[in-house]
This record gives structure tokens, sequence and C-alpha cells, in this order.
């Protein structure tokens, strides 16, 4: 029976640790959320956006950063939990 679970659930983990670190990798990309932060600095500087706009979203921007961050660190140190 446990050779059976070897076989057959162990692979099945793997491939949804695969795909939840892949997930994550692609919801909290720290390029991403960085090229978005340097354009709102730009729409800023050219004055598609007022200050109070440019202010707040780059409050978001900066959380969210380090939101992402945070992820990352935890994935490459392998504690990352799965909660129902």
């Amino acid at each position: 029976m446990f050779v059976l679970d070897d076989l057959l659930f162990r692979p099945f983990v793997g491939i949804v640790d695969t795909l939840h670190t892949l997930a994550l990798d692609e919801m909290y990309d720290i390029d991403a959320l960085e090229d978005e932060l340097k354009e709102n600095q730009l729409l800023y500087e050219i004055g598609d956006r007022s200050e109070e706009e440019y202010r707040e979203r780059k409050e978001e921007l900066e959380a969210e950063i380090e939101i992402a961050q945070e992820v990352h660190e935890r994935l490459s140190s392998g504690r990352v939990e799965v909660k129902s």
C-alpha cells in the first residue's frame, strides 16, 4: 500500500508544488511592480497624474513590493504554507 501511495501521490504533490510556486511568482512579480512604480513616477513628472494620485499609488505599490519580497523570501527558504 505504501509503495502505491509513493508512486501515485508523490508525483502529484510535486506537480502541485511546482504549479503553486509558478503561480506565486506570477502573482508577486517584483520586476513588474517596480516597473509600475517607475511608470507612476514618470506619469507624475510629465503631468498626467496629480500629486495626490501619485502618492496614493506609490504607497500602494511600495506595500505590494514589500509583500512580494516577503513571498519570494519564503519561497526561497521553503517556508510557504498553503491554507485552505
